[in-house]
């Protein structure tokens, strides 16, 4: 299974706001910048990752992003199954579907295999995945303080 790179901008992003304590909130920008990726491709990140209620994000003089108690919590399968969508590992229909599609036994297989990736990630929480050796590599992105 391989995540979209969409997924893989919004868990960094989500892991890089997670050790972020003191010095005040990230901008869009910077969290970009810190993970060498463009800016626009990290906004839309951060946006779905706003709608869905991981992180608040305030404009103006003091503003940027931070977690809220969601993002802290969540679950690493739930944040996965929620940023991949509900696709299937294979396309089975669409402009030429498969003529095995009304029996064939790996899209089940490969559908089973694409729940037990998630399971796997479901115990893990957003503080699993900043603990070290981690953390201290996230915290020395920046030049600011964090903890």
């Amino acid at each position: 299974m391989r995540l979209t790179k969409f997924t893989d901008l919004a868990l960094r992003a989500v892991m890089r706001l997670a050790v972020l304590e003191q010095g005040g909130p990230l901008t869009t920008r910077e969290v970009a910048e810190e993970m060498n990726v463009p800016y626009a491709h990290m906004a839309k990140a951060i946006a779905r990752l706003q709608h869905l209620g991981v992180l608040e994000a305030r404009r103006g003089r003091g503003g940027g992003l931070e977690l809220t108690v969601l993002g802290r919590r969540a679950s690493v399968g739930w944040l996965v199954r929620e940023l991949e969508g509900e696709g299937e590992v294979v396309a089975c229909e669409g402009d030429a579907p498969c003529p095995l599609r009304g029996a064939c036994r790996l899209r089940r297989a490969l559908r089973d295999a694409q729940e037990a990736f998630h399971a796997t990630l479901d115990p893990l929480t957003v503080a699993d995945l900043v603990a070290s050796p981690a953390g201290p590599v996230l915290v020395g992105l920046s030049g600011r303080r964090t903890g």
